[in-house]
């Protein structure tokens, strides 16, 4: 186990024997916060010495620096009553300078987050842990980096906070067959923890290698775009982007993509790329579905942010997206969408992911869509990946890796049909109005032998999904 690992670990456990926090969604969201302000005020320290005239847009006594450095410092009741009354109503009325300001970004980092510790002895104990990673060395940052992939993956587990994160080896994948380009601009509206963003910057850089200029990474970090609704995400995207080298991360937004009128959405905001997986199995606030044309509005957030792709995407744009099974089988309003989607884009490739891809957060069978806005789909190929050898599904400890997408990527550019490979004409498709969701020929049917705990788990989350759906056709009504 690394330094780095051991000091998280530690920090962790402190925060246990704190009576405030409850659960694995407050202790990360604690500690992120925390890891922000430690990670920003590393970083004004590298501006200090490039830039003299520097200000930080953070007050002096509230800069990590003059609270937290000291082992010494304050610590119980005194650190605690500093936190709960100078720091944190500071950095949420911190006055903006400009829309793409370090105050914007400090600001919208704070607007929603809590000291869930209450303890002021155990916040010095975790504070001073937190002081001996230094973000300003690469081996720290890169170590730190890593690890925070897997305090993201925990979120799985930690009830609903786990519709945040996406399996890392499944943005890879998308990313990679997207093959977004330098210059080109990419846009998650839903970007939860930033993990596909986190890929785009890490491919691109890797496709220009030493090469690359210091003006291309400006152009690299500006063109890399990504939208968030709820606070934690956003500010585990936010800390995602500077941990990966992102020096002023104001392209990851705090907004609803959905509660504005599709027309708004002109020109300047349309983008080259689109890698997103959309919240699912939910259902939008009143009244945004009338954001969207007549034959468009639904309740059903997947659908309203598919037709938003379609528009957002530049002629030419491509784009490579998480749905489930229900939006390809759906019909009604579904299939309205689905049309559309087949006649403004060529749907190139749908991959059929095995079951538990997303367990435990979400038991639903799910596929990653390929396609590009520029002719109308002719036919689409279908690859159904299939679970490892002697596995029934993926489970928390033991989720999908990189390694299980080689064949795909091998299949890529050569498709020719074979056992998990077939394509579908749009003829077959609008006879079945719409309707994309096709099993593979080609191979025999075989029976799902399933645990009992399985079947009773999987029988209590559809009567959750039918009590839901109850409440919402009551309020309708």
């Amino acid at each position: 186990m690394s330094d780095i690992q051991n000091i998280v670990k530690n920090i962790q456990n402190i925060m246990r024997k704190d009576a405030g926090v409850d659960g694995d969604a407050q202790r990360i969201s604690q500690l992120v916060w925390m890891l922000f302000l430690k990670i920003f005020d590393d970083r004004e320290k590298n501006l200090e010495l490039i830039d003299l005239k520097y200000h930080s847009p953070i007050p002096e006594e509230c800069r990590w620096r003059n609270w937290a450095e000291n082992p010494e410092g304050i610590t119980g009741e005194e650190l605690f009553s500093f936190i709960d009354k100078k720091l944190f109503p500071a950095l949420k009325g911190l006055l903006i300078v400009g829309d793409h300001s370090s105050s914007l970004i400090v600001k919208n980092v704070f607007t929603d987050s809590y000291n869930y510790m209450k303890n002021g002895t155990l916040i010095r104990q975790v504070v001073n842990k937190i002081n001996e990673i230094n973000f300003n060395k690469t081996n720290d940052r890169h170590q730190f980096g890593d690890l925070y992939e897997k305090l993201l993956k925990d979120l799985q587990s930690a009830g609903n906070a786990g519709e945040f994160y996406t399996p890392r080896a499944l943005t890879q994948f998308v990313v990679e067959m997207v093959a977004p380009k330098l210059g080109e601009t990419v846009l998650d509206p839903a970007c939860g923890t930033g993990g596909f963003l986190v890929n785009v910057l890490e491919y691109v850089r890797k496709s220009k290698g030493a090469k690359m200029t210091q003006e291309e990474e400006k152009e690299l970090q500006t063109s890399v775009h990504g939208v968030e609704l709820k606070p934690l995400p956003h500010l585990l995207a936010t800390t995602n982007f500077m941990l990966h080298d992102v020096e002023n991360p104001y392209t990851i937004r705090r907004d609803d993509m959905l509660s504005k009128p599709l027309t708004q959405y002109g020109p300047k905001d349309k983008v080259d790329v689109i890698v997103a997986n959309p919240p699912f199995g939910g259902v939008v606030a009143d009244g945004t579905q009338k954001n969207f044309p007549k034959r468009f509005q639904t309740k059903d957030t997947a659908l309203l942010f598919l037709v938003l792709f379609i528009h957002l995407l530049k002629d030419g744009g491509r784009a490579g997206i998480v749905l489930p099974d229900g939006v390809l089988f759906g019909e009604g309003v579904a299939s309205e969408v689905k049309k559309e989607l087949l006649e403004k884009c060529n749907v190139h490739t749908i991959v059929r992911l095995p079951q538990g891809v997303f367990s435990p957060y979400a038991g639903v069978n799910t596929n990653l869509v390929f396609f590009e806005k520029s002719k109308p789909t002719k036919e689409i190929w279908y690859y159904q990946l299939p679970l490892p050898e002697g596995m029934r599904q993926y489970t928390k400890n033991r989720g999908i890796t990189s390694t299980e997408f080689e064949p795909i990527r091998k299949w890529w550019k050569k498709r020719v049909e074979n056992n998990f490979a077939w394509k579908i004409s749009i003829n077959e498709i609008e006879k079945k109005n719409y309707n994309l969701d096709f099993k593979n020929p080609n191979r025999g049917t075989k029976v799902e032998h399933k645990e009992p705990e399985e079947i009773i788990t999987g029988i209590e989350n559809a009567e959750k999904q039918i009590t839901k759906l109850l409440e919402e056709i009551k309020k309708e009504l």
